[in-house]
């Protein structure tokens, strides 16, 4: 079945492999994009970054809306900050994976909390841009 998932991804991210390479890895979020297309070529993928809160929260709704299969989702530091994001997950039926580069838990204590990931079906943390894949596996396989 072909499936449409949306990878979306928050603040700073569109800095990929220019920020902090030692703890978010030197592929840059277009990089990305080339490799998970070139990993699920029978996938439609949708890829959309917002260093913008409601441009996330917009999205999350597009997303439920128009019937995308799942979403794989790295909300970066408005994890550990946003209500809004966390209604809006909460608010959709479209399966949403959470994915951080890092291990959170790994890293400062403020970082080690998620308002998201109660509302998510999954949270994958620490496995750099494999986690991406993962997420896109998972939901690429979920009824």
């Amino acid at each position: 079945m072909h499936k449409k998932i949306l990878i979306l991804n928050g603040p700073n991210l569109n800095l990929l492999g220019e920020r902090e390479p030692g703890q978010y890895g030197e592929i840059s979020l277009e990089q990305l994009e080339v490799d998970l297309r070139g990993e699920f070529p029978d996938t439609e993928l949708l890829f959309y970054q917002s260093n913008h809160e409601g441009d996330l929260v917009d999205r999350l709704h597009e997303a439920h809306r128009s019937g995308m299969d799942g979403i794989a989702f790295n909300p970066g530091a408005y994890t550990h900050t946003s209500v809004a994001l966390r209604d809006a997950v909460k608010a959709i039926t479209t399966p949403v994976i959470e994915v951080h580069l890092s291990n959170i838990y790994a890293r400062e204590a403020f970082r080690h909390f998620s308002y998201l990931a109660p509302v998510c079906r999954g949270q994958i943390s620490g496995l750099g841009i494999t986690g991406y894949n993962l997420a896109v596996r998972w939901l690429c396989l979920s009824p």
